[in-house]
């Protein structure tokens, strides 16, 4: 009898998440660069190519405007591509096919067209990676409407938020935290499964503050407020779709603690914390007890290896933002 789960890393759900709706949905295709026989830089597309051919896993040319480009005329013909972008910052040659055409696809046509394409991209820091490998840039594509932006945390919420984004009738910004690509193990059914996008997780419940992350940034804030237990009561609240924002699962735990931070590895300045705390503000107001703290990244671009641990917000300067926002 077989398994009717496994034990998967991250990055091993993102490709078992692949190969299932590849196997439920032939018009479902992969491309990229080194996808197909190499099985893609971080292998998570390793395999597909052998189950399912050239024709539905793709090896393109280095040319990432060329790729969007290619998958967005894919899509409006009906088909569902996904493809890869190999770090999230190579993606600015793309990211004029991303705003000014897949995310207008359905208000251009008025809605005879749309446009199911997942464009995955590994980003964030902490790999000692070179330049352009560390990018954080989700806040350029929130902006934009007509997309949604997923960032998953876990093994579980990766293979089930991709199936949704997948199944998605519009574009899909699939953000894949690659620091926490191979660092834990979660049972994830074998069979297909979609988690919501949209919907925000309370990763662990408190009565003193919320605290509002995503992506890589979810196990430091859960460790610094295990760290601060007995101290401080810390609800962290895990984000996991960027747009759109779960604003009732953000404003409902504010009402509960009255103090918020919200931790992030991208610069502070026009990161996704002040649209966070501008949400508190019209919303909640009234409930609030403190400033609220942003604990980020800096306004710098993405040091090298001997500053990267600086750079990343981990338990201890999270630790101390929280205290911060408790002090008033």
């Amino acid at each position: 009898m077989a398994a009717e789960s496994e034990n998967l890393t991250l990055v091993q759900a993102v490709r078992d998440g692949l190969h299932a709706e590849m196997e439920r949905d032939e018009d479902v295709i992969v491309m990229g660069e080194d996808v197909g026989k190499n099985g893609g830089v971080f292998r998570a597309t390793e395999g597909l190519y052998e189950a399912f051919g050239e024709d539905r896993v793709v090896d393109t040319p280095l040319a990432e405007s060329g790729i969007v480009g290619t998958a967005i005329g894919m899509a409006a013909y009906g088909m569902k591509p996904v493809p890869e972008i190999q770090f999230m910052g190579f993606i600015y040659p793309a990211f004029d096919q991303i705003v000014s055409h897949a995310a207008r696809l359905r208000t251009r046509s008025r809605a005879r067209f749309t446009c199911p394409m997942v464009v995955r991209a590994p980003y964030g820091g902490g790999i000692r990676a070179p330049e352009h490998h560390s990018e954080s840039t989700e806040a350029m594509f929130v902006h934009q409407p007509g997309l949604k932006v997923v960032v998953p945390s876990t093994p579980y919420d990766t293979k089930g938020l991709l199936t949704s984004a997948i199944r998605d009738p519009d574009p899909v910004i699939f953000l894949e935290p690659k620091l926490i690509y191979r660092a834990f193990r979660e049972e994830i059914p074998n069979e297909s499964y979609e988690v919501p996008i949209g919907e925000a997780a309370v990763r662990r419940a408190g009565s003193d503050i919320s605290v509002y992350t995503w992506g890589a940034m979810t196990r430091p804030t859960l460790e610094a407020a295990d760290n601060l237990d007995g101290e401080i009561d810390v609800e962290v609240v895990d984000l996991r779709t960027l747009s759109p924002l779960d604003e009732a699962a953000i404003v409902d735990s504010f009402e509960k603690t009255g103090r918020a931070a919200v931790v992030h590895e991208a610069p502070k300045t026009g990161g996704l914390a002040g649209e966070i705390i501008a949400t508190l503000q019209e919303e909640s107001l009234l409930y609030q007890e403190a400033p609220v703290e942003r604990i980020t990244g800096f306004d710098t671009p993405f040091p090298l290896y001997a500053l990267e641990d600086y750079y990343l917000p981990e338990a201890a300067r999270i630790e101390d933002g929280i205290r911060n926002a408790m002090e008033f």
